[in-house]
């Protein structure tokens, strides 16, 4: 395999290469062991707290884990001193993300597909679509970042400064776009997902790396000791992928058509927050290990928060609660596929420093 190959791969060479198949099979199978035996998502979803699966949570520590190993907490304070890819990523977020989403749902629910969804459905999936518009991914976006061959310590910041605007963003814009006032944000889920995203791999990287390095010395780390996890970001993934699709099975067979619909204004939402965020990076000649991660943080969307957020809004059986089920279901092939962007317009960018 040729060193470009392993690059879009994240580094990653048999499982990177064949990525999209390994996703593919993995959404079938977490969609008929659902179906097949009704017993495991049932077993599992007695596993969570605060809309938090437990099994997912520690799925995607392993997954952030090798990234955390790999930031040196010199190169947080250096980040800091790089105004301009948070500017992008926060900008891009908050100032445009939210604004856009509501814009294309309504086009799409209210006018569209006007003759397949009745009005009152419509309004639903829209409050759905803007809770998605409105939550930044917190936990994944280390994923894509890995993919992309970001900048982990500059990604750390990126994620930390959108979840401080959260706790303070989130809620005044939901209200104002979808004209309630009785929003209430589960500050469990959001303080959970931060601690158990960010928090305690972030703790368990830089215990390990500093004991590693203390212990074995620096070329032992880099050489051989980092490349133990190579695999271990994509098996999570995959395995991550399996258990959210045997709890949505049910969903995407009772509602295909709907699922289908609902799609649609989030795929070309994902497509174009995405594009203008990378596109203004490139224009600001940011590199690309900055320029990636910055547009998939918006591109991405923190489900957990807009899941728990639609429930207590609207109810488990709501078109809202649906709506950030299929903002669940379609992230991950949409983003494996900005990554892939991401990585074939590399050299768009300029030298990485």
């Amino acid at each position: 395999m040729s060193q470009e190959s392993k690059k879009q791969g994240g580094g990653l060479d048999f499982f990177g290469r064949y990525l999209t198949i390994w996703v593919a099979l993995c959404i079938i199978a977490g969609v008929a062991i659902g179906q097949l035996v009704p017993t495991f998502p049932e077993t599992l979803s007695k596993f969570e707290y605060a809309q938090v699966s437990i099994p997912v949570a520690i799925l995607i520590w392993l997954m952030i884990y090798p990234m955390m190993l790999k930031i040196d907490f010199s190169s947080i304070i250096e980040a800091t001193k790089k105004p301009r890819g948070l500017t992008v990523t926060c900008v891009t977020n908050w100032l445009i993300k939210p604004f856009t989403m509501y814009l294309i749902a309504v086009f799409f629910f209210k006018v569209v597909f006007k003759a397949f969804i009745p009005e009152d459905l419509a309004t639903d999936y829209l409050a759905g679509a803007v809770l998605l518009g409105a939550a930044p991914c917190t936990a994944m976006v280390f994923v894509w970042s890995h993919l992309t061959d970001g900048d982990p310590a500059y990604t750390l910041v990126q994620v930390a400064v959108n979840d401080l605007i959260l706790l303070f963003a989130f809620t005044p814009i939901v209200a104002f776009l979808l004209g309630v006032s009785d929003v209430v944000v589960p500050y469990d889920t959001l303080f959970l997902s931060v601690v158990l995203f960010v928090v305690i791999p972030l703790a368990a990287g830089y215990l390990s790396r500093k004991y590693i390095i203390k212990s074995k010395g620096l070329d032992y780390f880099e050489n051989i000791f980092l490349k133990k996890f190579d695999n271990i970001t994509i098996i999570g993934l995959l395995l991550t992928l399996v258990i959210i699709f045997s709890f949505q099975g049910e969903v995407i067979i009772n509602n295909p058509l709907h699922i289908g619909l609902i799609a649609v204004p989030l795929i070309i939402q994902t497509f174009l927050i995405f594009i203008i965020a990378y596109g203004w990076a490139k224009v600001w000649k940011l590199p690309h290990n900055i320029a990636a991660p910055a547009s998939m943080i918006g591109a991405s969307n923190f489900f957990e928060l807009a899941v728990a957020v639609a429930i207590s809004l609207f109810g488990l059986q709501s078109g809202a609660a649906l709506a950030t089920v299929v903002g669940v279901l379609v992230e991950v092939p949409l983003m494996l596929t900005l990554v892939k962007i991401a990585n074939n317009t590399r050299h768009w960018f300029k030298a990485e420093k």
